[in-house]
């Protein structure tokens, strides 16, 4: 089992940056593939980006390809989200998540563990 603690969303202006953090307890997180989702107010949950469980393969949404890298480090028990070239329709809360499914999923409905969650605000 696994509990993953986000942290680093915030107000930012349009254009900006910022860098998420997903840390995990226990001793297996390398055993895990890792993935980040945002909700937007009224809106589905979205799959953002995927990284494999020894980091090596990465896949991104569309929506973020270009502006957003997901990566890991293990020895840190962490999973990052580093944004850039925020848009006000990036606002939403941010969630990282976790998967013994080391195929890449897209679905929530794969992902085991989830975190509460960090507020992502940009503004135009």
């Amino acid at each position: 089992q696994v509990q993953l603690v986000e942290s680093g969303g915030g107000l930012v202006q349009a254009g900006g940056s910022l860098r998420l953090s997903c840390a995990a307890s226990g001793r297996t997180f390398s055993t895990y593939a890792m993935a980040w989702f945002r909700q937007a107010p009224g809106k589905e949950r979205e799959f953002l980006a995927h990284i494999s469980k020894n980091g090596g393969s990465t896949y991104y949404a569309d929506s973020v390809k270009g502006r957003f890298t997901i990566s890991r480090d293990n020895a840190k028990n962490t999973v990052y989200l580093q944004m850039s070239s925020l848009k006000p329709e990036d606002t939403a809360i941010y969630y990282c998540a976790a998967t013994v499914d080391l195929r890449l999923r897209v679905s929530t409905t794969y992902y085991d563990y989830w975190g509460q969650g960090t507020q992502v605000t940009v503004s135009s």
